[in-house]
């Protein structure tokens, strides 16, 4: 019997090459590198990958970042924040050419995924570059041309720190769209209203009855304080737990 290509399954725990095929700035400290690989059987939106360096001594060096974006044609994109001492991802931003040769592996993770096919409505929020897996399922639904309704909250210092505002912008403003909303900590646009903060309760609930009464499921991803202080507010709101999946992450 033929076997077919299972997407996150198989291959994803051994290591293979991927080539830097672009690099973009998405702001002063988030790069997104395309990279391709030859054997790439596809992935969910929400998954993972490890990338590996090398030093010359022998030395290496694994961190995991999220796919930012369905695979094109065995090209898959990753987008990095540069970390104040971040040995892999001041490499992978500042340093890392188109032609340079990397070593990943993935796809990875089963469980912060969204199934295209589930008609709940889908709540994301997102603390700084928690937004990338949350962008990846974006891009899925826009790709597919899903109607589910879908919600993202972004959490950022000032408007220079939105990763990707110009397609979330764009998107939003398409018939059909998802609804995007950037909360500020630090500096906020003048044209905003709400005081720069933290993430508060009625941050989650836009009071637009956007989910028409059905059950959203709700994505979680950020730094672990932000994760656990968003997945709280759910939980308070009555959200059930078995419908909020988290991610978090460290230092890279």
């Amino acid at each position: 019997m033929a076997r077919t290509a299972i997407p996150g399954r198989l291959g994803a725990r051994r290591w293979q090459s991927a080539t830097v095929t672009g690099s973009r700035l998405e702001t002063a400290t988030a790069h997104t590198l395309s990279l391709r690989v030859d054997e790439w059987n596809g992935h969910l939106p929400g998954q993972h990958i490890d990338v590996r360096l090398t030093a010359p001594d022998g030395y290496q060096a694994v961190r995991s970042y999220s796919l930012a974006a369905p695979a094109d044609d065995g090209v898959i994109e990753i987008t990095v924040q540069r970390l104040p001492g971040g040995e892999v991802s001041a490499f992978l931003t500042d340093i890392a050419m188109i032609g340079d040769q990397l070593e990943i592996r993935g796809p990875l993770g089963n469980w912060f995924v969204w199934d295209q096919d589930d008609p709940s409505p889908v709540l994301l929020v997102a603390g700084g570059s928690g937004v990338v897996p949350l962008m990846s399922m974006i891009r899925a639904r826009d790709r597919a041309d899903i109607q589910t309704p879908l919600r993202l909250v972004h959490s950022v210092r000032t408007p220079q720190d939105r990763i990707y505002g110009d397609e979330l912008t764009r998107l939003a403003a398409q018939a059909g769209g998802p609804s995007v909303t950037w909360l500020y900590t630090r500096t906020a646009p003048t044209t905003e209203t709400r005081p720069p903060g933290r993430l508060r309760p009625s941050d989650l609930d836009d009071g637009s009855n956007w989910t028409s009464g059905a059950t959203p499921i709700c994505f979680v991803c950020g730094p672990t304080g932000f994760v656990e202080e968003a997945a709280n507010h759910l939980l308070a709101a009555g959200h059930h737990a078995d419908r909020i999946r988290t991610e978090r992450f460290g230092g890279r």
